[in-house]
């Protein structure tokens, strides 16, 4: 029975790794990419000052991992952009999300059930993406791990971290936002995902191919839609961080947290909490006090 049902499962694995990705996940993807495009500040006046800005910027979002990947191993950037049908089908989203009339596209993909079926069906593509890099990379690279890991991890995540530059596509430079100084869960699962995917590749990694996507897949999108549905801005992985990085980097992590409760505990003193107190304000208004005081006798002295 137990063999049945691991051939059972064999067969699911190698049979949803062959699904075709075009054109109903990729769809699934551009929709999903372009609405995060919508939500940035400032984007929806762009699309109507300047169309060809915001379409680049789209093309970005939906196309930012082909073009990293490609600059690292060597290839030419805008390769992919030769797909006239996926290009077109981009194109596509991009006009219906920021120019359908009475805005009824994005009022039908923002509703939340149906947000979260495009949210698993874009993971679907991520896990896929970088599969295929490391594929892509091994081909050129044989022994190369760290290229491998770093050709998958941006096919997976090239979008967050070029963001920099879409940004300043859009008049805005905030370099605080970089993605790999404060990386976001799909970035962590891409680099995570890169490097078992390439322990598989060079045979370190008893598993399939197949199983890999298959289980790859099965805990991206089930993090990430609950992730959107309830509005999280946390990472499954911060408990075993929290453990692991107190060893292996004890002294940064425990700067990290100083900085951090300094930060917390000015963000609460703007808001009149416990931090305001604190001695140091009632020794500046004492100060303040005495000097107004001294003011006061000189000028009784004077008259």
């Amino acid at each position: 029975m137990e063999l049945l049902s691991a051939l059972s499962l064999g067969e699911l694995a190698l049979s949803f790794s062959r699904v075709p990705l075009f054109p109903v996940f990729d769809l699934s993807y551009f929709i999903v990419s372009i609405l995060y495009l919508k939500y940035e500040p400032g984007a929806v006046e762009l699309s109507r000052r300047s169309p060809v800005a915001s379409w680049i910027c789209a093309m970005l979002y939906c196309f930012g991992s082909y073009i990293l990947a490609d600059l690292l191993l060597g290839e030419a950037p805008i390769d992919y952009f030769s797909n006239n049908s996926s290009v077109l089908l981009a194109s596509a989203v991009w006009y219906m999300i920021f120019f359908c009339p009475m805005n009824l596209f994005y009022k039908c993909i923002s509703v939340l059930p149906v947000k979260l079926i495009f949210v698993a069906m874009k993971e679907v593509v991520r896990v896929r993406k970088i599969a295929v890099g490391i594929h892509h990379a091994h081909h050129h690279y044989h022994h190369g791990w760290f290229i491998m890991i770093a050709t998958g991890w941006v096919k997976g995540s090239g979008v967050a971290l070029m963001s920099n530059f879409e940004q300043l596509l859009r008049g805005v430079w905030k370099p605080e936002t970089n993605e790999i100084l404060h990386m976001s869960f799909p970035t962590k699962a891409s680099l995570y995902g890169a490097i078992l995917f390439t322990l598989q590749q060079t045979r370190w990694l008893p598993i399939s191919k197949a199983n890999l996507i298959f289980f790859c897949t099965l805990f991206m999108v089930s993090c990430k839609v609950f992730l959107t549905a309830t509005h999280s801005h946390a990472s499954p992985f911060d408990t075993i961080e929290g453990f692991i990085c107190p060893v292996l980097f004890g002294s940064a992590w425990g700067d990290h947290g100083d900085h951090h409760h300094d930060d917390h505990g000015s963000s609460q003193d703007a808001h009149g909490g416990p931090s305001s107190f604190h001695a140091p304000q009632p020794l500046a208004k004492s100060k303040e006090e005495l000097n107004e005081g001294s003011r006061k006798r000189k000028a009784k002295k004077a008259e």
